[in-house]
């Protein structure tokens, strides 16, 4: 089985802040998760807000507990709100449903899950997407 290591972890974050400095983004806060949503690695930018940690975490842990990227998560979220209050409700509250949490796969398994958070949801995701490919992952924000 494949797993996240910390050097490849670090990689994913290394590449995700790089992205983000390419496309002016403000700063951004990274956690990488492995498989069984366990923090391998966080860093966060210079002037990253409080609460950071927590929201990073709360889109990788929600990507890895429901099996799909966070974007779905919010789909499902507007579309079934009793469903997304009970699954807050079993997790404790930990699920952030908003884009910024993508999956990690390495030759079609799951390997972890990234959580980017500090600017737009979209460009947190794209960031997110970013460092998984440089680091050799396949990203599924699906």
């Amino acid at each position: 089985m494949t797993s996240i290591s910390l050097a490849k972890a670090n990689h994913i974050i290394e590449a995700a802040f790089a992205k983000a400095k390419e496309a002016g983004l403000k700063p951004l806060s990274v956690v990488v998760l492995d498989a069984g949503g366990h923090v391998i690695a966080f860093q966060k930018q210079d002037g990253s807000s409080m609460l950071r940690f927590e929201i990073a975490s709360g889109k990788a842990y929600g990507a890895l507990a429901v099996g799909m990227g966070s974007r779905k998560i919010e789909a499902m979220a507007k579309e079934r709100p009793h469903f997304m209050e009970g699954l807050s409700g079993v997790s404790g509250g930990r699920i952030v449903p908003v884009p910024g949490g993508v999956l990690v796969r390495s030759a079609g398994q799951l390997v972890g899950a990234v959580g980017i958070t500090g600017d737009t949801s979209d460009n947190d995701e794209l960031a997110a997407v970013a460092g998984i490919e440089a680091a050799g992952f396949e990203a599924d924000a699906g």
